[in-house]
């Protein structure tokens, strides 16, 4: 069966959790004879047509300025979109499985599903509803209705996480039983099998440098916390268009000997690497569809700090106080947190229970689910 994978963002060249996400489950079934196709952007470095470990690549457009002032780029959404169409006319493929964003390019892989009758299974991982007025102001409308519209176009939604299953069914008018919920997975086995790093830390944080992401309380909380621990050290790995604002915030709170941060790191295994050589994970973000993040850490045997937050589903993977705790979106709240964790070891007691609920997650229980969706339907 050859899958048509929809998105302008592909792994390893764009780095985020939806994207690992789905690299990881092309990974897991072209080892069982499926055959992926990801029609995205072609980001620097990338061939029009590539092949990575078994999976097919296809540049749909050559990727520009992907963000404008921290936002995604409304023109390069719409190239991708008007790309599409003649790529995906012409492709061989048996099914559609379509990322949510950009949103706009929904209408062209309803266009081609209808016309080349094919099944369409659209994967969603976060509701915005009126998200988008705070995100681009007044044209945040055509985002807000454009998302109501395109959830009654998929013969299928995947949904990450019960958090954006109950959002779809409140805020939109699809039919419950049109969603599947399959969270995302890990690979258990080879997170084991990863060396701790030498570079020990207290803290560390992963992901997007990205305003929602609250970086910058996590940055104030390490300063409230140094005045206990002097020595305290933060690992801040990722990259994104805040990360010169929160380079610029460390060095006025004076953190520049508290506070390292790492960058974008190509390899997975050296992240994991690093949380295993630290004691707690903070992850202070609005908005997260599911949090992967979350599990990798807790399958490294740490710890998350997360955030009480209405549109963080992160923080229905913590179970209080087993394996990390949920707090209010502050800077003193979050740095208590830490200082608990710091100053009783119960990091480190709290280990086993972080592992052991990570395993839940393992792909090799997920993956089968995700290849009944695509099965289903198919003669």
């Amino acid at each position: 069966m050859k899958i048509a994978v929809i998105s302008d963002r592909v792994y390893p060249y764009f780095k985020g959790g939806a994207e690992k996400r789905t690299w990881d489950i092309a990974s897991f079934l072209t080892k069982k004879g499926y055959e992926f196709h990801f029609y995205t952007g072609q980001w620097p470095g990338m061939k029009r047509d590539e092949i990575i470990d078994g999976i097919h690549l296809h540049g749909v457009y050559k990727v520009g300025n992907f963000y404008v002032n921290g936002k995604k780029s409304i023109i390069e959404s719409l190239l991708y979109t008007i790309k599409l169409f003649p790529v995906l006319l012409k492709a061989d493929f048996d099914v559609i499985d379509c990322d949510q964003f950009p949103l706009i390019h929904i209408l062209t892989v309803k266009l081609i599903s209808i016309l080349r009758k094919k099944r369409f299974i659209l994967t969603w991982c976060e509701v915005w509803d009126k998200y988008w007025f705070k995100y681009i102001g007044w044209k945040g409308v055509f985002g807000y209705l454009i998302e109501k519209i395109v959830t009654q176009f998929p013969d299928n939604i995947v949904s990450i996480s019960k958090h954006t299953t109950n959002r779809l069914i409140s805020q939109t008018k699809i039919n419950p039983s049109k969603i599947v919920t399959i969270p995302v997975g890990i690979d258990i086995e080879n997170i084991v099998e990863v060396k701790p790093s030498k570079n020990k830390s207290d803290i560390i944080f992963v992901g997007r440098l990205l305003s929602h992401k609250k970086v910058d309380i996590l940055i104030n909380s390490v300063q409230l916390v140094k005045n206990k621990y002097p020595n305290v050290k933060c690992l801040i790995i990722g990259d994104g268009p805040e990360k010169e604002n929160l380079i610029t915030l460390t060095e006025d709170l004076d953190l520049n000997n508290n506070v390292d941060f790492l960058g974008f790191i190509e390899n997975h295994n050296d992240i994991y690497s690093h949380m295993k050589s630290s004691k707690v994970f903070v992850l202070p973000s609005t908005r997260e569809g599911f949090g992967i993040v979350v599990i990798e850490a807790n399958a490294c045997g740490i710890p998350v700090i997360t955030v009480n937050h209405k549109d963080n589903a992160a923080r229905d993977l913590i179970e209080e106080g087993k394996n990390g705790f949920v707090c209010q979106l502050n800077e003193e709240e979050i740095a208590k947190r830490i200082m608990r964790i710091l100053e009783n070891s119960s990091g480190r007691k709290m280990k086993k229970v972080c592992m052991d609920l990570a395993k839940k997650y393992d792909w090799d229980k997920i993956v089968d689910e995700i290849e009944g969706v695509y099965e289903d339907g198919i003669k």
